[in-house]
């Protein structure tokens, strides 16, 4: 008679923080759902996608953009939130008033903080957001945020505020907290001198500081900061420690961005690993290209 042998059962591996991004896909992999989740597992947190819209995008602009149904985003969000549960989400490209609307009312129902990226155009200043949606971001987008990350351009495009110096900062953050988020960070990457964002919740303020990087290749950057505040807030840090360190890391990767293409490429989601490999391909020759 065979004896089977007994063997010690491993116990289940322990599952990570889950977020969900609400996005676009950039074909080219810079920005969009694909910056969304190479930022998720640099953070070491389980990104997940609800795609909104496709885009045909590279290193030059958007060639152009489909919107999906709003029936198939609601329900990518409904398996996703139903069945696997999130800790926290991020929204970025919506680029109708009916995305809008059907995004906005999902999060309105999930217990989790919500960090919105309130996309208006892209970094080669293609139109993602139609001028119908506005409405539908100030009073039913924005009212769900726990942080909203626009940048000059976004704030301008919501708010009216035209920002041209720091302390039009204030200004900005006060006419978007209005709107009802809990945190506004208005992102000053636009201004000249040192990029300096502002975190503010109307009572407390964080100026954030960080020397400017002399590289062109930052495609990605906002939807990289957002994803990254996300990954903190779903893995239990605060609002303001979630920033931090959101920040630390996308100045890293605009240090390192690379060129793709003929134009603009991206930032370097992955700069905290490459920088460990040694030699100057890397142990697994890695040159780029």
């Amino acid at each position: 008679m065979a004896i089977s042998e007994s063997r010690p059962v491993s116990p289940p591996a322990p599952v990570p923080p889950r977020v969900l991004t609400v996005a676009g896909s950039d074909s080219g992999g810079g920005a969009g759902v694909q910056a969304d989740l190479k930022t998720m597992l640099a953070f070491g947190v389980h990104g997940m996608s609800v795609i909104t819209a496709v885009t045909a995008q590279n290193s030059l602009g958007v060639r152009g953009a489909w919107e999906l149904p709003v029936e198939a985003v609601r329900a990518q969000y409904r398996a996703v939130v139903d069945d696997i549960g999130v800790r926290a989400v991020k929204t970025g490209m919506l680029s109708s008033a009916g995305l809008v609307e059907a995004v906005a009312g999902l999060l309105a129902d999930t217990d989790a903080p919500v960090v919105v990226d309130p996309v208006g155009v892209s970094k080669h200043g293609d139109p993602l957001l139609a001028a119908s949606a506005l409405d539908g971001v100030r009073n039913r987008l924005l009212p769900v945020a726990t942080v909203a990350t626009p940048n000059l351009d976004e704030v301008a495009q919501l708010t009216g505020v035209r920002v041209e110096d720091e302390t039009g900062l204030r200004r900005a953050a006060d006419a978007v907290l209005a709107f009802g988020p809990s945190w506004a960070l208005i992102k000053g990457g636009h201004l000249p001198g040192d990029a300096v964002d502002l975190l503010t919740d109307g009572r407390e303020e964080h100026w954030l500081r960080a020397p400017r990087q002399d590289n062109r290749h930052t495609h990605g950057t906002g939807c990289t900061l957002a994803s990254a505040i996300a990954a903190g807030l779903a893995g239990g840090q605060g609002v303001v420690e979630a920033v931090v360190a959101a920040k630390e890391y996308v100045t890293g990767a605009i240090g390192h961005g690379f060129p793709l293409g003929a134009g603009i490429g991206p930032v370097d989601h992955a700069w905290r690993f490459r920088r460990t490999l040694t030699g100057p391909t890397g142990p697994a020759g890695l040159t780029g290209g």
